[in-house]
């Protein structure tokens, strides 16, 4: 079931160029931003679905000296970002009903120096 939710669709659900305009509506460039955002599936079971915002260092960018600890908030609000989309999608994908089931992001996991991690869970209703 994981092989649904495979790199190629999770990259066209949350496509490269939404971090450059990410950056781009934060501080009026892209070329600003410190860290790339990629979608990754962590595990599927038959009604949770458990993926990451994982948030790659841009060389010559320093992702510990920026602020992602409150990313989570910023990712859950921001329109370019679009996580209320995003989760649609593979809801959709997984043949889940979109509009019968919860998400939530969690706290930001400091992986390594050049790779934090936003947890997104999506939940199938019963």
């Amino acid at each position: 079931m994981e092989q649904v939710l495979d790199k190629e669709f999770l990259a066209e659900v949350f496509p490269a160029q939404r971090t450059e305009d990410f950056f781009d509506a934060l501080f009026g460039g892209a070329e600003e931003g410190a860290y790339d955002i990629r979608l990754a599936c962590r595990g599927l079971t038959s009604d949770t679905a458990q993926l990451a915002f994982e948030l790659h260092e841009r060389p010559g960018k320093c992702l510990v000296c920026n602020l992602t600890y409150g990313l989570p908030q910023v990712f859950q609000r921001h329109p370019v970002l679009n996580v209320a989309g995003v989760v649609r999608a593979i809801a959709e994908k997984l043949g889940w009903d979109p509009d019968a089931v919860s998400w939530s992001l969690g706290h930001t996991e400091e992986v390594s120096r050049k790779l934090h991690c936003i947890p997104l869970t999506i939940k199938k209703s019963k």
